[in-house]
């Protein structure tokens, strides 16, 4: 019976031991782990192979220029970003193209964007997730929240709640959502401002996307709108401080139940504006918030009662 010959490897800087994993499970023999493979130095059995590289995706010619593989998966795009793009009057190494070649590129291109849609649905969900993205980029939101609002008018896609709704709408209420679930300080009437429908439709989409979909949504509280009115305002630390503790002290009094939270943001920061004996008038504060100086008022009066 012939013997197996001992496994040999060549020199190789990636080889080391695997000190965590247990011995060979047929001779309990030595194992060393290299860049492609884990095998056990005695019997020579691979234990694992193909294993996953968890270096950079780009290769480096020189200290200026990285090479990538490509984009990565979006869900901001209706085929996550794998659809090809057609140039029009360059090529790759950005030379221009002649008369020629421009022609049959716009055939080209042409023909692309005729069979980009396999389908109705298909080209109803690359409308609407453009549409999330315009809102997220007039409303300044991060890429993670956009993806979040991408992937929530996905669901609704699915659910088949686009039926008897615009895009628009569903659109604008999928953002305004992605913002409600992360406690972002943002109201319906701004989101519905950028959007192309009335704030009416929009709160009907958003409230069939939280009853069907059961949005972990939260309640807005007028201290979420304390930094964000401070920062227009230019108020100095102290002043959003004192506004912030106003807020809170209001939350937990019961007494922000019902109102409009900017606008109580604002009475917050008016308050702690005259208190730290800066002049700022309740016009001022009532238009950062969008609100009008009789609400401003009336929330200052609330905050001089109530709270300390």
């Amino acid at each position: 019976m012939a013997t197996r010959e001992p496994y040999t490897t060549a020199f190789d800087e990636d080889v080391q031991a695997d000190s965590n994993a247990n011995q060979c499970p047929e001779c309990d023999g030595r194992v060393t782990t290299n860049a492609v493979e884990t095998v056990c130095e005695d019997c020579g059995l691979v234990i694992d192979e193909q294993r996953i590289d968890h270096g950079p995706e780009w290769r480096t010619f020189d200290e200026d220029e990285c090479k990538r593989t490509g984009a990565p998966l979006t869900t901001a795009r209706h085929d996550r970003g794998l659809s090809t793009e057609v140039g029009r009057s360059k090529d790759a190494n950005g030379n221009a193209l002649s008369g020629r070649k421009r022609r049959q590129v716009a055939r080209m291109r042409r023909e692309q964007t005729r069979g980009r849609f396999q389908s109705k649905a298909e080209r109803n969900l690359a409308h609407g997730l453009g549409e999330v993205r315009r809102l997220a980029s007039a409303l300044e939101l991060s890429d993670s929240v956009r993806d979040q609002a991408c992937q929530l008018f996905r669901s609704a896609q699915t659910e088949d709640l686009l039926r008897g709704r615009s895009i628009e709408a569903i659109a604008a209420a999928s953002v305004y959502g992605a913002c409600r679930c992360n406690r972002l300080s943002r109201l319906l009437d701004e989101v519905s401002e950028m959007a192309r429908v009335e704030e009416s439709r929009v709160a009907n989409a958003y409230k069939t996307l939280n009853e069907e979909l059961g949005l972990p949504a939260e309640s807005v509280s007028p201290s979420m709108f304390v930094p964000r009115l401070a920062s227009d305002l230019e108020c100095p630390d102290a002043i959003r401080q004192r506004a912030r503790t106003l807020a809170e002290q209001a939350e937990e009094l019961g007494v922000t139940t019902g109102v409009h939270p900017a606008g109580f943001a604002a009475a917050c920061l008016y308050k702690a504006a005259r208190e730290e004996g800066r002049w700022l008038t309740q016009t001022e504060a009532a238009d950062v918030a969008n609100a009008s100086t009789a609400t401003v008022r009336t929330h200052r009066d609330t905050l001089a009662e109530q709270v300390a």
